[in-house]
């Protein structure tokens, strides 16, 4: 078989999360058909308006906005943000500083924090041990 025929496919929302983008603001042939792994290519390669619209100015998936936000997903969810957000919604709540955007941004750093405190505390016991170190 040729690597034409046999090329693996993916369902639109697989793709528009691989490209960044929300679903349900992309055209409906994008929406409604599957994508093969030379298409996604060949998107991320040479976007269309549509496409570069979307990866520019939005609406953006929730782990996009989030990211752009400093916050985590979770985070997103507790101040009851479940709408799609273009870039300049993002823009002004990143002005405006809302409480709940600080306190989130806070605990997002103190996760952090946390991360790198137990990362840390496991390579200095392994670096006190014989062991040899893991290979990563």
């Amino acid at each position: 078989m040729s690597p034409e025929k046999n090329q693996q496919q993916m369902k639109p929302l697989t793709a528009a999360n691989k490209l960044g983008i929300y679903l349900p603001a992309t055209p409906v042939e994008f929406q409604s058909g599957t994508i093969t792994r030379s298409e996604l290519d060949a998107l991320r390669a040479d976007p269309p308006q549509w496409l570069a619209d979307l990866q520019q100015n939005g609406p953006f998936p929730k782990d996009v906005i989030a990211r752009k936000l400093g916050v985590s997903i979770a985070g997103l969810t507790r101040a009851e943000m479940t709408e799609a957000l273009t870039g300049e919604q993002i823009e002004k709540l990143l002005e405006d500083k809302p409480e709940w955007l600080a306190k989130e941004r806070r605990t997002q750093e103190e996760v952090r924090a946390e991360a790198e405190r137990v990362k840390a505390k496991d390579e200095a016991r392994r670096a006190a041990t014989n062991r040899p170190q893991k290979q990563r």
